[in-house]
């Protein structure tokens, strides 16, 4: 009898190893390269916000940044809400 109720937990583990695999998994590899990004901003570095603003590093502080959006307007933005480096090319 408990060999019977020990294999209805098998496909509930099976299922939660998946849901592992699939979702929860690559979720923190995703968290740790945005924290990367996010520690190796610096002066020059040419962002986008996640409000759709870019714009030219021109001051870090440790939780936010001086952005320069236009010529002669700068911004201060939080580090948290750059949404990723734009290439420049």
């Amino acid at each position: 009898m408990s060999q019977n109720a020990l294999m209805q937990f098998v496909p509930l583990i099976i299922i939660m190893g998946i849901f592992y695999f699939l979702l929860i998994r690559p979720q923190q590899k995703q968290m740790k390269e945005r924290n990367a990004m996010l520690k190796s901003l610096k002066t020059g570095d040419k962002i986008l916000t996640n409000g759709g603003i870019v714009g030219l590093i021109t001051g870090i502080r440790e939780d936010d940044m001086e952005v320069e959006i236009a010529k002669n307007v700068k911004v201060t933005v939080i580090r948290s809400a750059v949404a990723g480096l734009v290439n420049q090319k």
